[in-house]
């Protein structure tokens, strides 16, 4: 067990009881509060938690110790999205959030991810001080005798200012008048009661699913991914459904079914809506996308003339475009998504929304939409991702060998090499590689585009017996 408290891609996470504890909870807290308190001497914090098993004893322990060290602590009395954290940041003109969740991770996961002032996941800098502060910190941390009742602390509800931030966003004029009803999996996470209730309140037909907490997750983990979301699929074509809409443990993701029960791809859903937010909102603007995003949005943006800014993998650098005014869209191929005028946080309520009201005016079903976007820019675009779990001795090797000069890989010509995140190799036909650690699992990444599924498996086949060659 390491004391040691590290900020991947999207907060601090580990194994519940083994690298992620009320200890090391209580210490990360010590150090936010150091940093907030540095910046303000009065620093407001919410302090809000998932579903996930004893999320809420974590989220005490943590509000507990950034009241001791000064902070005012403002804690959500239930079980809270995200972005909604997010917005309540930004709404309020807060200092910080500290939020106990490991997302889309499997059960046996808990983490937690701190939020700046401008409500977006914390930059590389914040995250680097919060460490330092943590390994510095002397005390002992074990004892649970001092985390205090949550009555005890001045509570938040975000949701009303939240839902009039949607309504701003999307056009339930449009959503409410779609002719059919969509089917919505919470995969018994915190977005159960947010997105189905705002649908409901719009007026538009929604049933929910696996909305009661299971902190299990029915053993497969709260991710909506293809495989997760068998149950969503099979509803959506008995209910005759125009789709299925799901959300992440924190619903911060997305997922997508069409109304055949098919698994969209969320970057066909990226391309898809950024495509049609252009069309419908009157925008000039880019997109923003990480190194591992489908390059269907860059055709998009050369569709429209706008361009595509390209990231590293983590929505916190997202943040800094909007606030830029440089982007319409901002997304990754991990089924996040945010837009012009939302928060500098992936917002998976957002999103499925947007896809519902894309459905709504446009009549036609997913796979419709993306047959006709393919035929526009000229193109198809596959993308595919595997991940790998390596032995100890061959994943240490790995980061030496992507350091490599290619002008070949696996029989293809390399024309551009790119090492923004990982490594990422461009070929002669447009079709792409990307190779990286993750910075939220003990995984090895392989990412593969072409113009068609076949071609891009056998892309990412290929790598996978490089890597594991």
């Amino acid at each position: 067990m390491s004391n040691a408290i590290h900020f991947g891609t999207s907060g601090w996470r580990g194994i519940i009881a083994e690298d992620f504890t009320f200890a090391g909870v209580r210490r990360a807290s010590a150090a936010i509060a150091g940093h907030v308190c540095a910046a303000n001497k009065s620093p407001v914090v919410i302090v809000g938690y998932d579903t996930r098993f004893f999320s809420e004893d974590f989220a005490r322990a943590s509000a507990s110790v950034l009241r001791a060290r000064g902070c005012r602590v403002l804690m959500c009395g239930e079980a809270t999205p995200t972005p909604v954290i997010a917005h309540a940041v930004l709404h309020g003109k807060l200092d910080g959030a500290v939020n106990i969740t490991a997302s889309h991770n499997p059960a046996a996961y808990n983490g937690l991810k701190f939020s700046g002032p401008d409500g977006g996941p914390a930059l590389p800098e914040l995250t680097k001080d919060i460490e330092q502060r943590a390994a510095a910190l002397k005390e002992d941390f074990s004892s649970r005798e001092h985390d205090e009742p949550a009555s005890d602390f001045e509570p938040i509800d975000p949701r009303a200012p939240y839902f009039e931030q949607l309504r701003k966003m999307i056009r339930f004029d449009v959503l409410s008048k779609a002719k059919g009803s969509f089917v919505y999996d919470a995969l018994h996470g915190a977005g159960a009661g947010w997105l189905d209730r705002i649908l409901a309140e719009a007026g538009v037909s929604v049933a929910a699913i696996r909305t009661q907490r299971d902190v299990l997750f029915d053993g497969t983990g709260p991710d909506p991914s293809e495989d997760n979301v068998a149950e969503l699929r099979k509803d959506v074509v008995e209910k005759h459904a125009l789709a299925g809409l799901a959300t992440d443990g924190d619903a911060d993701r997305f997922g997508i079914v069409d109304r055949d029960g098919s698994f969209v791809s969320p970057n066909h859903i990226l391309g898809l809506v950024f495509d049609y937010l252009l069309q419908t909102r009157g925008y000039k603007l880019g997109a923003s996308r990480s190194v591992a995003t489908t390059h269907l949005l860059d055709a998009v943006a050369k569709l429209h003339g706008t361009q595509v800014y390209e990231t590293p993998v983590g929505f916190k650098y997202v943040g800094p475009l909007l606030r830029e005014d440089k982007i319409a869209l901002g997304g990754e191929e991990s089924a996040g998504m945010t837009i012009r005028g939302h928060l500098p946080e992936k917002d998976g309520i957002l999103a499925c929304l947007l896809v519902a009201e894309m459905i709504a005016a446009r009549h036609t079903s997913i796979a419709d939409q993306l047959r006709d976007l393919f035929k526009r820019v000229g193109r198809e675009y596959w993308p595919v991702r595997l991940n790998l779990h390596l032995p100890e001795n061959v994943e240490a090797k790995l980061p030496e060998r992507l350091r490599a000069d290619f002008t070949e890989f696996t029989g293809r010509r390399v024309v551009h090499t790119n090492r923004i995140d990982g490594l990422k190799l461009i070929f002669e036909n447009g079709d792409w590689l990307l190779m990286r650690l993750s910075g939220t699992e003990p995984v090895v990444r392989i990412y593969a585009e072409s113009s068609s599924l076949s071609e891009s498996q056998k892309l990412a086949a290929d790598a996978k017996a490089w890597v594991t060659g």
